[in-house]
């Protein structure tokens, strides 16, 4: 049981550090895009963003317009906030890997917990007799 429960928290941790790893490098693109001026409609510059090497294999395009889409959104947002394309870049990728940070300790406080729980509970008295 505590393997299992530890192989949820790789999976997860994997899965989730993944996700912040492409929304980082998809927000760091358009940024740039808006910075140097290449692109001013948003939201054609997030269809044209290019799926890095090493996501090619592993990504629905369905998936990817979608995480596109939320990008434009905050970074249409945080323009509004922010107007200048140079002071959003210098703080949105630590501010992804902050939250990165703070679920994965919620993801290993749920793992602790669990393996506790799997060394406490342990078998039931019959079993352990047997």
């Amino acid at each position: 049981m505590k393997t299992m429960i530890w192989l949820a928290f790789v999976v997860l941790a994997g899965l989730w550090t993944g996700l912040v790893a492409l929304t980082a490098q998809v927000i760091d693109w358009l940024l740039a895009a808006m910075a140097s001026g290449q692109a001013t409609d948003l939201a054609t510059a997030a269809g044209q963003w290019p799926v890095p090497a090493w996501l090619a294999l592993w990504v629905d395009t369905a998936w990817l317009q979608g995480l596109q889409a939320a990008a434009v959104g905050l970074v249409q947002w945080l323009g509004q906030v922010l107007p200048s394309a140079d002071g959003l870049m210098g703080w949105v990728t630590p501010l992804l890997w902050i939250g990165w940070g703070l679920v994965m300790l919620l993801l290993l406080a749920c793992a602790v917990a669990g393996h506790w729980l799997a060394g406490r509970l342990g078998a039931p008295a019959k079993l352990r007799q047997a």
